[in-house]
């Protein structure tokens, strides 16, 4: 039997994802279009070039998600991907980068935005990125996933005493189930992966992430993880990726 071409199943979504595309570059614009406008899970219904417009789109098209380029002049993706994701209907943000590792890309995943994958990741793997974001499965790019983790643990020893204080009282918050959930979204695993793990049910543990979510008024898995690493519950050895979701 023939294996997906995608890098993972496809997740359930009954309708197209309607994505919203965003980046100054018109060519870069057109092959993202060229590209993902050919996969029939996906219905791009416009295009934008810098956040200003992102924001007025957004309240015109109603996407689901939105593929945002960090540096744009006008209104960067960071300034825009923070304004729209202060709305209760705000569609999901993927922040596309041609950068491995750079604090705007923290910035914007604690902002909200749903994952981060790079300008050369391959066409196949954003397909994917777009239509798990779209049914809630917020991803980043396995190549820079400890990357981001360790800018996130930058500063001094006495900022990150303090974090790690402040991310341990909040983690507390949690039930002991709840707290087994968030260290294994921390760890990068997917719904399956940590049903497996701790015996449950996928729907238990999408049950448990959203109640995790609402107790620690969190956005996405991305901030469970971030929170979680903050809190020095990861063993940082490990020398695996991970994919948060």
């Amino acid at each position: 039997m023939n294996t997906p071409a995608s890098p993972t199943p496809p997740p359930a979504f009954s309708a197209p994802v309607r994505l919203l595309i965003v980046d100054d570059d018109p060519l870069v614009r057109a092959g993202l279009t060229l590209m993902l406008g050919g996969d029939q899970g996906i219905d791009i219904v416009g295009e934008g070039a810098d956040g200003v417009e992102a924001e007025e789109l957004v309240e015109r098209l109603r996407p689901d998600v939105v593929l945002m380029d960090i540096r744009m002049p006008v209104m960067d993706g960071l300034t825009a991907t923070e304004l729209l994701r202060r709305h209760p209907d705000a569609p999901e943000v993927v922040v596309l980068t041609t950068f491995h590792a750079d604090e705007q890309v923290l910035r914007a995943i604690r902002a909200g935005a749903a994952g981060f994958v790079l300008k050369d990741t391959p066409p196949a793997r954003i397909v994917d990125s777009v239509r798990r974001v779209a049914a809630g499965d917020p991803v980043l790019s396995p190549a820079v996933t400890r990357q981001l983790m360790a800018r996130a643990a930058g500063g001094g020893r006495d900022d990150r005493a303090d974090r790690a204080h402040r991310a341990r009282g909040r983690f507390g918050q949690l039930a002991e189930r709840e707290q087994e959930v968030a260290v294994a979204v921390g760890r990068g695993g997917s719904n399956a992966e940590i049903a497996a793990s701790l015996y449950l049910s996928v729907a238990t543990v999408k049950t448990h992430v959203s109640r995790i979510l609402a107790k620690l008024e969190l956005n996405n898995r991305v901030q469970i993880a971030l929170l979680v690493h903050d809190a020095g519950l990861l063993d940082t050895d490990d020398g695996g990726g991970s994919h948060l979701g």
